[in-house]
């Protein structure tokens, strides 16, 4: 039958005819070798070479000596006025650069003072500058300041422009506002707008009261921009409402930065409605930005229902999406894993002739991942490259995640290689999905030689390479790990943000420091980071680790106050709180609330139904959960068939025990070794201890290598049977293996003997564990008394509790004093 149901993995032979019972009870002696070697433990996480790599590698980000604002003292400033002791370049003394590129036609709008001080401040080292600042300072006050700006622009210099704008408002904006008036406001912040640099654009203005300066729509637009990229939602709304003081009307962009605004904040669906009115009111036509931003926001808060009937009253309205906006309703589906879906989307692009482009099939790819479908999302590669689209990182990293998180690494890192064969460079994100994928494996030697490759292609490692080491180092009892790369994270220049505080918050749960975890959320607050929905995730996380489903309870119900929406995960955690406890009517209420339609059923949440399910041992639960995730056509995993097939067996459901066999064949799925072990323990618990063999057999020859569990597995099916020598002789194999046999080896030879009333056997069997260093424990000897008790024999029960102690020195009163009290609980229920 085996041979039938994996004909490529492994053959296994027919079984043998099962040999007559005839076999007379042997003595136990067992061919047993002397134990060899402990094998080496799992590689630990080796911290020191790992953050010596890490802070070596790492690049510290652009940052300038005084984004903080704070003046220097007068003994810096008379130091760098002395002539005699500056080191910087000064006016007199000649150009340091070449002059034809100063008095190039571009820079006729500069005076000759302005030339050579453009010249000089080009030639000074950035980590100079300021002090050449101060030791020209009469001189920057008689030159036009916006022309020099736009000198130090023009000649690409952004970052020597941003330290002569700090320098200027440190001398002369701040109490004088003599130099920096609205235009050269309005130049800074076009530079940094351009340069993509948000995140100093958001520092530098929220030190300098951008508010105060009579800017036009689009300067303050641009900032509202960096805020909204920076996660400063509450300032951007802020200054959203100042320009409606101001009377300055919000553009077009200026209303889809504030609907990414709301939309990233999260809680806000009226709001956004509120601004779609607005811009109506004002005549002003969507554009695809704008559509895409509001499914998007959507797609961030899991309502589904809401980017559906957005997108049909655009349609209605005579809006023809774009490839943008069609790519935002593929993202909203393909977040919830709901591919059908997903998939009608992408055939309407193709009746409607909108190009797919790399992002749509980024999607689709991330869609199939998301529904357990990977195998079909890696096939999206090859569809892109047949379609003449190049599959790019974003492709490429969305499946080799995908692969690392279900525990296919060698598929993940075959992809990854593949890629850089094709030439497409992986990005950061792809290098930091494949780090974490090694780093939980412990494997740090591997870990070294990405991060190596990494500097090589010029891929530096940036915070979220750092976030991504504070999640895999952290593990039960290692707090401390996490302790010191969050320090030298900071000493590479990284300072946390949000999402360093929501990986903290879990990475000390993991780590069993609730306390930590408690005190991140509190760290976080105090820097100015709004909670979001994956905070609170990392809240439940923590929960869920304990059990702790009351407090988990109501962290779900503080985020609801709070106007967020649990999504898949919050629910998962909680599923995840309550099987821990054991609690099933919680998961059960969950599941009532997922089958009546108030929360999606995500491949996600139903893959965990089933988990939590088969963590209870609740059968109905676990069918029930397993034909939702087939009605909805998502394709359970390995784990998930395990999970079913381990319940079946143990509940001596051997029909569909066997359907879950051939549901792994016909889906093609690979069998791994808890696959054969339950397949091993169906055919025990089914009297068919000869087939039990035959799997061992088989997965010796061609398959993953046996455990203890696969060969205790096969013993209890002997012992079960009465073939003790069958036993002995597979004990003596797996010992000749190189696995040593556990107490439960043995205590399934005791439960054997006792049960065919061989009690000098069973003995036997402890000293022999005694004197190959397995130490029996209180089952052991409850085995043979409860052998004794049904066999009517209580005497002899009492008398060998009273001699447990000559045969087990090391075994403690307390066990031989309740075993006591169980043969005596015994005889009273049969008098």
């Amino acid at each position: 039958m085996e041979g039938t149901l994996f004909p490529n993995r492994p053959v296994l032979p027919a079984p043998a005819p099962a040999p007559k019972s005839t076999q007379q009870p042997s003595k136990f002696k067992p061919t047993f070798l002397p134990p060899q070697s402990p094998p080496p433990p799992p590689p630990s996480f080796q911290l020191d070479s790992l953050l010596q790599h890490l802070q070596h590698l790492s690049s510290v980000p652009i940052t300038t000596p005084t984004l903080t604002l704070v003046p220097l003292s007068e003994d810096n400033s008379i130091h760098f006025n002395n002539p005699l002791h500056s080191k910087h370049p000064s006016l007199a003394s000649g150009p340091v650069v070449d002059q034809d590129r100063v008095h190039d036609a571009k820079f006729g709008f500069l005076s000759d003072k302005g030339k050579l001080l453009l010249n000089s401040i080009v030639g000074s080292p950035l980590h100079e500058l300021n002090g050449f600042f101060n030791s020209v300072e009469f001189e920057l006050l008689e030159v036009d300041f916006l022309s020099l700006l736009k000198a130090l622009d023009l000649s690409g210099n952004w970052e020597r422009a941003l330290l002569l704008f700090e320098w200027g408002w440190l001398h002369f904006g701040s109490e004088q506002n003599l130099r920096l008036d609205n235009q050269v406001v309005e130049l800074m912040i076009r530079i940094l707008g351009r340069e993509s640099q948000h995140s100093i654009a958001s520092k530098l203005f929220d030190l300098i009261p951008v508010e105060q300066y009579s800017l036009d729509v689009r300067a303050y637009t641009t900032v509202l921009h960096a805020y909204a990229r920076t996660g400063k939602h509450k300032r951007a709304i802020e200054l959203f409402g100042k320009m409606n003081e101001f009377g300055l009307g919000p553009t077009l962009v200026t209303y889809n930065v504030m609907l990414d605004v709301y939309g990233k904040m999260g809680r806000s669906w009226s709001r956004i409605l509120e601004l779609l009115d607005e811009m109506r009111s004002k005549g002003l036509e969507f554009d695809e930005f704008t559509c895409s931003t509001v499914i998007s926001a959507c797609g961030r808060e899991g309502m589904l229902d809401e980017a559906r009937k957005f997108f049909a009253e655009l349609k209605l309205k005579g809006y023809k999406p774009g490839t943008v906006t069609y790519n935002s309703m593929l993202q909203v589906f393909g977040k919830a894993g709901v591919y059908t879906e997903a998939l009608s989307i992408l055939k309407e692009m193709e009746d409607n002739n909108c190009p797919a482009d790399s992002v749509t099939y980024n999607e689709l790819a991330a869609t199939y991942v998301r529904a357990g479908f990977l195998d079909q999302g890696k096939a999206v590669i090859d569809t892109m490259t047949s379609k003449g689209v190049m599959p790019n990182a974003i492709t490429y990293t969305t499946v080799i995640d995908a692969y690392g998180k279900a525990g296919r690494e060698d598929e993940a890192l075959r992809l990854f290689s593949q890629m850089k064969d094709l030439g497409c460079a992986p990005n950061v994100y792809t290098y930091n999905s494949v780090l974490a994928m090694l780093g939980k494996k412990s494997r740090t030697e591997d870990v070294i030689k990405v991060l190596s490759e990494m500097k090589l292609s010029g891929c530096a490692p940036n915070r979220a390479t750092w976030n991504t080491m504070l999640a895999v180092c952290s593990e039960e009892g290692k707090h401390s790990y996490v302790n010191r790369v969050l320090r030298e994270m900071k000493n590479c220049g990284f300072e946390p943000d949000k999402d360093t505080f929501n990986t903290l918050i879990s990475a000390y749960a993991r780590c069993g420091s609730e306390v930590d975890s408690a005190k991140m959320y509190g760290e976080m607050i105090k820097a100015g980071f709004t909670p979001c929905v994956t905070t609170y995730n990392s809240l439940l996380n923590a929960l869920a680790r304990l059990g702790n489903w009351k407090a988990a309870e109501s962290v779900i119900i503080d985020m609801r106050s709070k106007g967020f929406k649990p999504n898949e995960t919050s629910y998962s955690l909680l599923l995840h709180c309550y099987s821990k406890a054991g609690n099933v009517k919680g998961i059960e209420a969950i599941e009532k609330e997922i089958y009546e339609g108030h929360v999606f059923p995500s491949w996600i949440l139903l893959r965990t139904l089933v988990l939590s399910n088969h963590k209870c041992r609740h059968v109905k639960g676990m069918e029930r959960a397993f034909d939702q995730l087939q009605k909805y056509g998502y394709k359970p995993d390995l784990v998930v068939i395990n999970s079913m097939l381990s319940m079946f067996s143990r509940n001596k459901m051997f029909s569909k025990a066997h359907e879950m066999m051939h549901f792994i064949h016909e889906n093609g799925l690979q069998p791994n070794l808890f696959t054969y072990n339950c397949l091993m323990d169906l055919y025990v618990r089914e009297d068919e201890c000869w087939k039990a063999e035959e799997i061992l057999k088989g997965i010796q020859n061609s398959g993953p290598e046996p455990d203890a569990v696969s060969y205790n597995t096969v013993i209890k099916g002997f012992c079960r049977k009465g073939l003790m020598q069958e036993a002995i002789r597979v004990l003596s194999e797996m010992t000749t293996k190189g696995i040593q046999p556990t107490v439960v080896s043995y205590n399934t030879f005791l439960s054997g003997y006792a049960g065919m009333q061989l009690f000098d056997e069973a003995i036997e069997v402890i000293r022999f564990m005694i004197e190959h260093n397995c130490r029996p424990n209180e089952l052991t000897y409850k085995i043979v008394v409860d052998g004794y008790c049904k066999a009517g024999k209580h005497e002899q029960a009492m008398d060998f509790v009273s001699k447990i102690k000559e045969i087990d020195i090391s075994f403690d009163d307390r066990s031989v004093k309740r075993l006591d009290s169980c043969i005596r609980e015994r005889m009273g229920s049969v008098l």
